[in-house]
């Protein structure tokens, strides 16, 4: 069995990490310093390359590379750290679309999300705690929407929202234009990935057909849960290749502060981590691109390692840098930052497990 990508996608891996190391590196901290929420430049590149558009048919304006292309691409975005809205729009919103849209919403909106001429976000949550049918107040009458959500990732800088709402029959999810709504930044952990708080009074929208019941909200999480696992996986790596780099150059006492076993450990259990969530993550991949009857549990398996193994490398990264990776020069929070953001952003990982749980429990049932 082969548990490596394709030739092709591991050459689009080496062209993605080249270009990205060339014009990613700052886009992080930019966006905290200057309070934009991504990088319009980075973002505009990327779009150019065809990255937002890559799991999206080439019949609606993508590149039809498929979940695995996108998986590839995810990974080398969070090994790099890139501040953009391209989970937002790539991860939630296209797959929303092709789900659950309609033939003229794809042919409408797909395009426009494929160019990056229009930025997207999920509007889910109202507030804390984890994604749940219980939680969602906004409702949709007719083709109006009427609520408020918090925190809506890339909210304040986004165009066009999809969001969960309740109707007589249900939960759905509904397109709207954000122009017309009220929107308030919020401050985040993570202040290079935009956050807001947006209200609906009456808004014009128009529901996703195939968005019936809360089932089709868990199917996308699930979709997503495995690309945000390949980011969380490519920021784990870049902590734990941060942290070995800095014990391999500082001394202590003499010596390279690599070669002390507490130093050595702390690294072990990094990288052990890391290849745990790795396996987990491209079973994952597999699951995703060919709609495999066990998605949620890889999903939940991909989500939760990838969460464990960033938020340790992450925090090690810190440690292994001593005083200095507190400091804003270093750059180890940038890391730590992104790695609690990403924690959250679709659910903590109690919730992850136990839609594991449950998927296990009724697989057996079954």
């Amino acid at each position: 069995m082969n548990f490596e990508f394709a030739p092709e996608l591991t050459e689009i891996r080496d062209q993605a990490r080249a270009f990205l190391e060339a014009n990613a590196k700052p886009s992080a901290r930019q966006a905290i310093e200057h309070k934009t929420g991504f990088d319009a430049d980075l973002w505009r590149k990327i779009a150019e390359l065809g990255w937002i558009g890559a799991a999206i048919p080439e019949a609606y304006g993508g590149t039809g590379l498929g979940e695995e292309g996108l998986c590839v691409i995810a990974e080398e975005l969070g090994r790099s750290l890139a501040a953009t809205p391209f989970a937002s729009s790539a991860y939630l919103a296209a797959q929303a679309i092709l789900l659950f849209g309609s033939e003229a919403q794809k042919t409408q909106y797909l395009p426009s999300l494929a160019d990056g001429s229009l930025i997207f976000c999920l509007a889910l949550a109202e507030g804390t705690g984890a994604p749940s049918p219980h939680g969602i107040a906004t409702r949709l009458e007719g083709n109006t929407l009427t609520g408020t959500k918090r925190p809506v990732i890339d909210g304040a800088i986004a165009h066009i929202a999809i969001v969960a709402a309740q109707t007589p029959t249900g939960i759905t999810l509904a397109l709207t234009h954000l122009a017309p709504t009220t929107r308030a930044r919020l401050d985040t952990i993570d202040p290079s990935r935009d956050a807001a708080e947006i209200t609906f009074q009456a808004t014009p929208a128009e529901p996703l057909p195939g968005a019936s019941g809360w089932s089709a909200v868990e199917t996308l999480l699930d979709r997503a849960a495995i690309l945000f696992a390949f980011e969380q996986l490519g920021g784990a790596q870049a902590s734990l290749d941060m942290a070995r780099d800095y014990a391999l150059q500082r001394r202590a006492f003499g010596r390279q502060i690599g070669s002390f076993q507490a130093i050595k450990h702390k690294l072990a259990d990094c990288y052990i981590a890391i290849e745990l969530a790795r396996s987990n993550a491209y079973y994952g991949a597999y699951a995703l691109q060919t709609n495999a009857s066990d998605l949620p549990e890889a999903a939940s398996a991909a989500r939760i390692a990838a969460t464990q193994a960033f938020n340790l490398a992450s925090q090690e990264n810190i440690q292994t840098h001593g005083g200095m990776g507190f400091t804003w020069e270093a750059g180890c929070h940038l890391l730590y930052r992104r790695a609690r953001h990403l924690a959250l952003v679709i659910g903590a990982a109690p919730h992850w497990k136990n839609r594991l749980i449950n998927a296990l429990e009724f697989r057996n049932a079954a």
